[in-house]
């Protein structure tokens, strides 16, 4: 009889959970537990701070990778790995590093140097595969100084081991959604955003496909508080030509009560600041998550035990939701 009965809650679980719509199944899988295992792993010392083109960003790269494999994710061409060079004057001569084949050009006639930086690229495949929206974080952060006295680590968990924790998770929710996406969902992983957004725009200006991107929405640093007093608070950044963003996050923060202050920033063309730029510069339609500036921006102090673990999963349950619509809305 206590066999029959197990037996019976069980199925009535997993009837309820079967039950669910596919946008709360996909909702309920995000979860702080699955945040601390990314976060705490990228941000810890044996990452060294994940400067790219080093040792310590090869290995969150590979870390990344891994999860996508685990997850089943497929990546969007041959490999997960998009690799790309970047240019950059000789030490002693001022100059950026750059990834624009003319600027490349113009530096290799002189002294130079080089960097082989890797994006990291998965797909959810939609039911219109040739219309796309992206979601993205950078991986890179600015490695060790070991000059420093003390922790010489910048462990980068706030910038932005958050961000990749996001989208992550987004990978996960679309598939336990059970639904496939009107659109192609592209999860991108960027390198080299430390040193000028070289990764998300090495894939702009390289994409065959940049005309059909619908959408990005991206993620920099999402876990932090700047007013301690106002733990909720979000910066919410999108872009002016679609209201439409706007009234999505107010409407979803009603309906399913998360806990979120957004201050909401209208932006004619939202570049600078991070990854958003390189799409916001191609007339692509962005969202941007951020938690603005704190004391350990920067600094060897930007710790996983420093993060606001709420908010972060309230911000990525928020995204989740923008996403299924950038995904699955006809017009917006």
């Amino acid at each position: 009889m206590k066999k029959v009965i197990v037996a019976s809650l069980f199925l009535t679980a997993s009837l309820a959970i079967f039950a669910q719509k596919p946008l709360e199944r996909g909702l309920q899988s995000i979860s702080q537990q699955a945040a601390k295992a990314s976060i705490n792993f990228l941000a810890s010392d044996e990452l060294e701070g994940r400067e790219a083109g080093t040792r310590g960003g090869r290995v969150a790269g590979e870390y990344i990778v891994s999860l996508l494999r685990l997850m089943n994710i497929s990546p969007l061409g041959d490999s997960y790995y998009q690799p790309f060079e970047t240019y950059r004057k000789e030490r002693q001569q001022k100059g950026k590093w750059q990834v624009h084949p003319d600027s490349i050009v113009l530096i290799k006639s002189g002294v130079h140097k080089r960097l082989q930086l890797n994006n990291i690229l998965g797909k959810i495949e939609g039911k219109h595969p040739d219309e796309y929206v992206i979601v993205g974080a950078h991986y890179d952060h600015i490695g060790m100084d070991p000059t420093l006295v003390g922790d010489c680590i910048y462990n980068g968990a706030d910038d932005n081991a958050s961000g990749v924790s996001a989208v992550l998770q987004l990978a996960q929710a679309f598939l336990a959604s059970g639904e496939k996406p009107e659109r192609t969902i592209i999860f991108a992983f960027w390198d080299g955003e430390e040193l000028g957004e070289l990764g998300s725009g090495y894939f702009v200006q390289s994409s065959p496909f940049i005309q059909s991107v619908k959408g990005y929405l991206n993620f920099d640093m999402i876990g932090r508080n700047t007013n301690e007093a106002k733990p909720q608070l979000v910066d919410y950044f999108y872009t002016e030509s679609h209201p439409a963003f706007g009234d999505w996050l107010k409407n979803d923060i009603k309906k399913y009560n998360l806990k979120l202050e957004p201050i909401y920033h209208a932006w004619d063309k939202p570049v600078g600041g991070s990854d958003n730029s390189s799409f916001a510069k191609a007339g692509i339609p962005i969202i941007w998550y951020h938690t603005n500036g704190h004391p350990d921006y920067h600094k060897p102090s930007d710790h996983a035990d420093r993060l606001n673990w709420e908010k972060l999963v309230e911000i990525t349950k928020a995204s989740f939701l923008n996403v299924w619509k950038l995904a699955n809305e006809k017009e917006y």
